[in-house]
């Protein structure tokens, strides 16, 4: 199995108004991006191809939104980078900017 192209955890995962975790997974890995609860069991997962990934309007920087098989969840990540070595959830825009590249989408 491949090195994942890019992981986050401790990432708050909602759909509508329902938050399904509070400490969830975010994976691209060949290809394909898994939303996983805080014990590993997946919530959802598709093609990178068939994701959309996006910033929503008046929305904190940490907060992204996915559309994953037709659903949209909000994703809750960090503000901010963690310094080298530090645990936490990477920036909001590294999520979409990683779900653009491995679909090959660029900017």
């Amino acid at each position: 199995m491949a090195e994942p192209e890019f992981t986050a955890t401790g990432v708050r995962i909602g759909k509508r108004l329902r938050s399904l975790t509070r400490a969830g997974q975010v994976r691209i890995s060949d290809g394909r991006l898994e939303l996983l609860t805080s014990y590993g069991s997946e919530i959802d997962s598709a093609p990178v191809r068939a994701v959309r990934a996006s910033k929503p309007w008046f929305a904190h920087d940490d907060r992204a939104l996915a559309e994953v098989n037709g659903t949209r969840y909000t994703l809750t990540l960090g503000e901010h980078d963690p310094a080298p070595g530090e645990a936490g959830p990477p920036a909001a825009r590294r999520f979409i900017e990683a779900v653009r590249k491995a679909a090959g989408r660029g900017r």
